[in-house]
């Protein structure tokens, strides 16, 4: 019983002191100071004063330590270094609490953390969490960038900064402006919330609606409803990623890409750019509108390619798969396209039909010329067929080997058949009258439109055939081989727009570089108790009775 009675004693005891010991390392110690003088209620240190606690050495000039209270008012060139973590804080003056290990820093703060140092005038510190906070107005500085802003939040542990209210990233190629965003100190990147707008040393704008990840290091960019826009070029996308040293874009979800210089837009559901070749892959419900000063030209695709460059006969666009068309009163459909940029050609391959006013051309390949904003002249290669439909309803049709259609503002003027031409034509009176049908075999002819409709025909090459009146006109004569109508084919704008119809953006959007540069000073003593006092007195005369 006895040794019980022992062992409970000698546990007791063991306990308190171990308490003891545990209340006593969180405490701060005096190591040094020339002069030490006592007064009511803290002690005085005055001249190379060094103090401890835990882990942490505490330098100043001069010092008021409340024992009692386990806490320091630190006066004239204050250090604090963490001998285990290599964070070191300096400034004027500070306050440092051993009990919540909060260290509260004031005037000409800064705090460095291995490679990254914050300055600032205004700093609390909390080592037992490792974070720290600084307000109206900081800078953070590493070997790579600069970050200014109103108020920011440093976790030392997971080397994580977040600024908000007015931040400014700077490094030798961009300046960026936001209002809130992380850095992650060890891999130096950036990632935004919201508006954020960028500037690079060329000139280039970078935006960003609704934020953005930049690596810093590696010179990648993602945007979020983000676009850039450099002397040439402007790209958009919901989600765009940019690598400005491949200068590579991979654009998501309603992307366009615009072509300053050639007036040209490509819009679809990807996307991808490489601004040093100048070339482009769309895809995804593609579309393409090349704008001209008097309207646009309107086509869709599957897949569109663009490739620019200072050689003008490189400059092309291609078009893939279910191609349609619409400018002014020109339509067109085919498998495939190649505009030529240089000369303002257009190829079409694979079935291509194109209706202009009233008339339907086909071919195994088609090349019409756009001049001064109008198609100026069409070719027609291998199987060309042209079908215009008079008031009465009957189809005119002129086919052969091959045929060039001339155009005046536009509208059809003639059509020049070389090789195999056949002809049907229907001789109307008044445009409600036929008098009969003409049916021709002839190697050359040409045919001539006014307003659409056809107004004669040269047979050139010994032609053969017959007027027939309406009474001998047979129903199968009535249509040439290879007659096929296709108006029901013929694309309309709501069929260009249910393909896809480009997201409307907002022309002038905010941007945070275009707001006035405003210092607002903060408050001296005076008139933080100034404002204080008229905020008692209005809540002492507005208390009830």
């Amino acid at each position: 019983m006895i040794k019980k009675s022992k062992f409970f004693l000698l546990s007791v005891c063991l306990l308190f002191v171990s308490a003891a010991l545990a209340q006593q390392s969180n405490m701060l110690e005096i190591q040094q100071a020339d002069l030490l003088q006592g007064a009511s209620g803290f002690e005085r240190l005055i001249n190379n004063v060094r103090m401890k606690h835990q882990n942490s050495l505490i330098y100043c000039d001069s010092a008021h330590f409340f024992r009692a209270e386990n806490r320091a008012k630190l006066y004239g060139r204050v250090r604090i270094v963490d001998t285990k973590d290599p964070v070191v804080t300096t400034s004027n003056y500070a306050e440092y609490d051993g009990f919540t290990k909060i260290a509260k820093l004031r005037n000409n703060v800064v705090f460095k953390n291995e490679e990254t140092t914050l300055y600032t005038d205004f700093l609390d510190y909390n080592r037992e969490s490792g974070i720290a906070n600084y307000f109206n107005n900081g800078k953070v500085v590493d070997s790579t960038n600069v970050l200014t802003s109103i108020n920011a939040s440093y976790d030392t542990r997971i080397e994580r900064i977040t600024f908000t209210d007015d931040v400014i990233l700077v490094n030798p190629d961009y300046t960026m402006k936001t209002n809130f965003l992380i850095y992650m100190t060890v891999p130096k990147t950036a990632e935004t919330v919201g508006l954020t707008n960028i500037v690079s040393a060329e000139g280039d704008k970078l935006n960003a609606q609704k934020g953005s990840f930049y690596d810093t290091e590696r010179k990648q960019f993602r945007f979020y409803e983000g676009d850039v826009e450099t002397e040439t070029s402007k790209v958009y996308a919901e989600i765009l990623f940019y690598d400005e040293l491949t200068k590579y874009y991979e654009g998501r979800i309603n992307v366009s890409l615009f072509n300053k210089e050639r007036e040209v837009e490509i819009f679809g559901e990807e996307g991808k750019y490489w601004e040093d070749r100048k070339y482009s892959l769309v895809y995804g419900n593609a579309m393409v509108q090349k704008y001209f000063e008097k309207d646009t030209l309107f086509m869709i695709a599957d897949t569109l390619i663009s490739q620019d460059s200072e050689n003008a006969n490189e400059r092309y666009l291609l078009a893939f798969n279910r191609v349609k068309m619409i400018k002014s009163d020109l339509y067109g459909i085919t498998d495939s396209l190649a505009y030529i940029y240089s000369d303002s050609t257009i190829f079409l391959y694979k079935d291509p039909v194109i209706w202009n006013d009233k008339s339907q051309i086909t071919a195994d390949s088609v090349r019409f010329l756009i001049a001064n904003e109008e198609i100026e002249r069409v070719y027609l290669n291998r199987r060309a067929f042209n079908i215009t439909k008079d008031t009465l309803g009957n189809f005119n049709q002129i086919k052969g080997r091959k045929m060039t259609g001339y155009f005046t503002e536009g509208q059809i003027s003639r059509f020049h058949v070389e090789g195999n031409g056949e002809s049907i034509y229907f001789d109307i009176i008044g445009d409600s009258v036929l008098r009969g049908m003409n049916k021709m075999l002839c190697a050359n002819i040409m045919m001539f439109f006014e307003e659409g409709n056809i107004k004669r025909i040269n047979w050139l090459v010994k032609p053969e055939g017959a007027f027939n009146p309406p009474h001998m006109i047979k129903e199968e004569d009535k249509k040439l081989e290879g007659f096929v109508w296709r108006e029901e084919e013929k694309p309309s704008m709501e069929q260009i727009f249910a393909w896809r119809t480009p997201k409307r953006r907002e022309e002038e959007q905010k941007n945070l570089f275009e707001q006035p540069e405003i210092t607002i000073p903060f408050p001296d003593e005076e008139e933080i108790q100034k404002s204080i006092q008229e905020k008692l007195n209005s809540q002492e005369k507005n208390k009830p009775n």
